[in-house]
């Protein structure tokens, strides 16, 4: 069931990107490391630079109905334990006809990195499968690196501003009650609703849902507003097919707009 109901949608983003397979990378976007600084508690602040070519798009980590979500492999680094992805707030875009979350713009992410061992510099290494979207879509892969120094330094500006971009959490944003009703659907799949309690911070709202399991596949949201409650209903299916347990705590939802972003993490039921 599972490959039938996805199967145009991923034959339209191959077609795209076949007509796209002569472009260079270099002619849509280039990826640069922003060293950034050490932070008091060991950890260190750095950032990834994407600089994309006028009229050039690429994607949020959930990108949407038409979008390709971006990959890390951060494997070829040295002494470094975790990676901390800080997304700034994303736009909402029309690709095709089918609305699409990511950045039009030269993009900074901020990555708080974590090293094996205190006071030893990391070595950063990244390989990343990334989309970028003009009148096509192309998936690009590229790779940088770079040795970060030890010492506090000075704080870089251009990550300063993208940390302060991020979305707003539950609290800053001050959201009342959250609850999901979850209900099967045939093909062992999921339907999920999402009410949240807010006032409205933009137009164009859209409530993201994304969970903590990798196998599983989470549909664009049918959000609508009715006064202070904001409703959001999807259907999740596993990759595979089969059943699955949801795990409420691994929830994630993002309410964008056209103003600001709240990041909420868990749902619990009502």
């Amino acid at each position: 069931m599972f490959k039938s109901l996805f199967a145009p949608l991923l034959i339209a983003v191959m077609s795209l990107a076949s007509a796209g397979a002569a472009q260079s990378a270099d002619d849509m976007v280039s990826v640069s490391v922003l060293p950034g600084w050490q932070m008091s508690d060991g950890r260190h602040m750095a950032a990834l630079r994407f600089r994309l070519e006028d009229g050039w798009k690429t994607y949020w980590r959930a990108p949407g109905d038409a979008g390709i979500p971006p990959r890390f492999d951060w494997r070829g680094s040295q002494n470094l334990s975790q990676v901390e992805i800080i997304w700034p707030t994303p736009e909402q875009t029309i690709t095709n006809g089918m609305r699409t979350i990511g950045y039009t713009h030269d993009l900074v992410l901020p990555v708080r990195l974590t090293p094996k061992q205190a006071n030893v510099p990391i070595s950063l290494s990244a390989e990343m499968e990334i989309g970028v979207c003009s009148d096509i879509c192309v998936p690009v892969e590229i790779g940088v690196g770079l040795d970060l120094p030890l010492g506090s330094g000075d704080r870089d500006p251009r990550i300063a501003a993208a940390l302060a971009a991020r979305p707003y959490t539950a609290a800053e944003a001050g959201v009342g009650r959250v609850a999901c009703s979850v209900t099967p659907i045939a093909g062992g799949g999921l339907r999920l609703v999402a009410q949240i309690d807010m006032e409205q911070m933009g137009t164009q709202e859209l409530v993201v849902v994304e969970t903590d399991n990798p196998d599983l596949w989470v549909a664009q949201t049918n959000t609508k507003r009715r006064g202070a409650m904001l409703q959001a209903e999807t259907e999740m299916h596993h990759v595979e097919g089969r059943g699955f347990l949801l795990d409420r705590s691994g929830l994630r939802l993002t309410v964008l707009s056209t103003g600001d972003a709240v990041d909420i993490r868990g749902c619990p039921s009502p």
